[in-house]
């Protein structure tokens, strides 16, 4: 067995360290993620020829924007030892918001998404304040949000669509535009997730949201704000959600206070939890949620392509958010509840 002219001279440990280091760096999580992928691409490549087209890639790549920018700051929350399962909600008020603002200021976007993103400062701030100075469990008080948000949105929009953005340039640029010959939003989506990941690998705030999930108790005593960064990491939760909202309101052309908002809550959490998040914080990266992300993706869009029951990607989310959990459970090693240790 030959050798490249590289590898001649270099010691076998040496190239070894460097494999593994390669491998480390990646990460089994992730390298789980991308061999999942493979397979259901290739799967559903097979059944169908027009699969793997350009254009059904970019088909997919644009349906998994919204749930893409929640995930990504579900990430955040998680890594910080929060939930959020609001999101979806605060999309779905932030679509109702901004097409109700474009067309009270007489068809300015701006306006629009202006106003979107200023609720979501409000639903952010509103939620860290009720985790952290009203000391409600996160789950209790996202979910509370979640149907409260989802309320206000019916009740502001009388239960139906809202607007009418389709003639306006700049929200068809949202939904329709190509920047490098890829979606206008799936560009939005990656300055988002490159954004937030040199956040959290390159800076001390990132550090610090690592801290704070990982063993709040020595984040105090280190000096680290607690309130301060859990506040936060709600209102970036909250204004993503918000323009993930916009982008709602680009794509169906108009402002839905519930129709694609409702469920995006569910394919964040599952994806942040299959890319690796520990559900009680500490852990977890961008570059796995955004697999875990596009594997959702591509896994929904072929059992649409095959024509089977859409109820069934219901089903697939579940079990594997439930396969996530397990496996993050056996990982840590703890005891399963009920059972003999």
């Amino acid at each position: 067995m030959t050798t490249s002219t590289a590898e001649q001279g270099v010691p076998e440990v040496e190239r070894g360290g460097r494999a593994g280091g390669a491998l480390a760096a990646v990460g089994g999580q992730n390298l789980s993620l991308i061999a999942a992928l493979a397979v259901v691409l290739a799967l559903f490549g097979l059944l169908n020829d027009n699969y793997l087209s350009w254009t059904n890639v970019q088909v997919i790549a644009e349906a998994v924007t919204i749930t893409g920018l929640l995930a990504v700051v579900q990430t955040v929350v998680i890594i910080c030892g929060g939930l959020d399962i609001s999101v979806g909600s605060q999309a779905g008020l932030a679509s109702v918001v901004s097409a109700m603002a474009f067309t009270s200021a007489g068809g300015n976007p701006l306006a629009g998404i202006a106003a979107a993103v200023g609720i979501g400062v409000v639903i952010g701030l509103l939620n860290g304040a009720v985790i952290v100075y009203g000391r409600v469990n996160p789950t209790i008080a996202t979910l509370a949000g979640l149907a409260a948000y989802k309320g206000v949105a019916q009740l502001v929009s009388n239960g139906a669509a809202q607007g009418y953005v389709l003639n306006d340039s700049v929200f068809v640029f949202l939904s329709r535009g190509r920047i490098a010959g890829l979606p206008v939003m799936v560009w939005i989506l990656i300055v988002a997730a490159v954004a937030v990941h040199v956040l959290l690998k390159y800076t001390d705030i990132g550090r610090n949201v690592y801290a704070i999930g990982g063993n709040p108790t020595a984040a105090r005593l280190a000096g680290i704000n607690l309130n301060k960064y859990l506040i936060s990491a709600y209102v970036l939760a909250a204004v993503v959600a918000a323009v993930a909202g916009v982008l709602l309101t680009a794509r169906t052309g108009s402002g839905q206070p519930v129709s694609g908002s409702e469920g995006l809550e569910l394919k964040s959490i599952t994806a942040a939890a299959l890319g690796g998040c520990a559900l009680k914080g500490g852990k977890g990266g961008i570059g796995g949620t955004l697999l875990a992300v596009a594997l959702l993706g591509a896994l929904e869009n072929g059992l649409t392509v095959q024509g089977i029951n859409s109820f069934w990607q219901n089903v697939a989310q579940g079990s594997l958010l439930v396969v996530a959990v397990v496996i993050q459970q056996r990982r840590s090693g703890e005891r399963a509840v009920g059972l003999p240790g």
